[in-house]
């Protein structure tokens, strides 16, 4: 058990941060999902795509799941396979995929179930700049996100990347599902800071859970 779950039964099951955003504080098993970043990166591992445009992108990543989303010269996109091993992507856990949509119900989002998990790998000094997940084709469909390790700040900002954003802290074992009027909303997350944690060392992983198809 990590020292996280001392503080679990203290902290609220859950919190609207805003409307479409809750956070459920220390609220997974770390290890567990832990086991399920491992169990996709011995499957494919993780790295760094590029842009349509051919830039590289800071944070590495791998897929679980039915399709994976994917970058590359061709664009953004979800591919039922690893477009480079022609491997099928890993399955999302039963046990994984019931505790997520479980969450997504408590939070208002009754009958969400990911066919699509993307993983983050984040060193120290990478961020996430300002984007939209607008490759789903449903987007009344939340996301849920886990965190891992590392704690980060999530930026969420509004209908354009400008302006103040609300900085929500995320630490190991948290559980942010972000959807209704946030699903469209610009997002990010501020560089990582060269930190250490029991579980990761000075990486952050962040599983993203989607209804993509």
């Amino acid at each position: 058990m990590m020292q996280n779950d001392l503080f679990r039964a203290l902290a609220p099951e859950m919190e609207e941060l805003a409307p479409g955003i809750v956070l459920f504080q220390l609220y997974v098993d770390e290890q567990k999902f832990m086991d399920v970043v491992k169990y996709a990166a011995a499957e494919i591992p993780f790295r760094h795509m590029v842009t349509p445009g051919g830039k590289k992108i800071n944070v590495a990543g791998t897929s679980i799941g039915k399709c994976g989303w994917y970058s590359d010269r061709r664009g953004y996109r979800y591919e039922p396979k690893d477009p480079l091993s022609g491997k099928a992507w890993p399955e999302i856990p039963d046990e994984i995929s019931t505790i997520i949509s479980d969450a997504a119900a408590k939070a208002g989002f009754q009958g969400f179930v990911a066919d699509s998990c993307f993983i983050n790998r984040y060193s120290p000094g990478v961020r996430l700049t300002a984007h939209i997940d607008q490759d789903e084709k449903d987007f009344s469909q939340p996301i849920v996100s886990v965190s891992l390790g590392v704690s980060a700040i999530f930026q969420l900002f509004g209908e354009s990347r400008g302006g103040k954003a609300l900085n929500i802290p995320l630490h190991s074992g948290d559980l942010l599902i972000f959807g209704g009027p946030a699903r469209r909303a610009y997002h990010g997350v501020k560089k990582l800071e060269n930190a250490f944690h029991p579980l990761t060392g000075d990486i952050r992983y962040n599983l993203t859970f989607r209804k993509a198809l």
